[in-house]
């Protein structure tokens, strides 16, 4: 079972996908650090006022999907209103942030890409809190895999394990 959405579950991803289209500004533009600044807590506040309206409590985060920013012939219009708010037209957006922008703002993930064709790139990630759970009575019918995952193989046999997420 995986925990519940909360705002403070999705703060970090939220923060990622702004400081990230934030500093296409500040790189491109004739935009000052004042308006990066501005731009950037405009988009982080309509992104979370977004998530408010749009959060099921009872859902798991896990594989529940948040929010896809994208930006081609048409601007996201949650990034057009922060534009706004600093004074820059659609059209100025258009050529400080990449044509063909997709970013996907799910819990415990942040990717984008670039092109239809690009390749997909995570820009933050984090593993959701596991649940404080009693660990299970010794099962003789447990898989190696449960049992290197419950510490029950023993560290004498000389192997390491790794992780790999998907």
């Amino acid at each position: 079972m995986h925990p519940l959405c909360t705002l403070a579950t999705m703060k970090p991803e939220i923060v990622a996908a702004v400081g990230f289209l934030s500093r296409f500004l500040h790189i491109n533009g004739h935009v000052n650090d004042r308006q990066v600044q501005t731009f950037g807590q405009s988009l982080q506040d309509i992104l979370t006022e977004q998530y408010k309206h749009h959060w099921f409590p009872d859902r798991p985060c896990k594989g529940s999907g948040y929010r896809c920013i994208r930006i081609n012939h048409k601007m996201d219009p949650l990034v057009g209103r922060a534009g706004q708010r600093i004074g820059l037209s659609i059209q100025q957006l258009y050529g400080l942030l990449p044509s063909e922008l997709t970013m996907w703002v799910d819990p415990f993930e942040v990717s984008y890409r670039i092109g239809e064709d690009g390749s997909i790139c995570v820009l933050y990630e984090s593993q959701p809190a596991a649940p404080a759970v009693q660990p299970p009575l010794v099962d003789s019918r447990s898989s190696c895999k449960e049992e290197l995952l419950l510490g029950r193989a023993g560290s004498s046999g000389g192997f390491g394990m790794m992780t790999v997420s998907s």
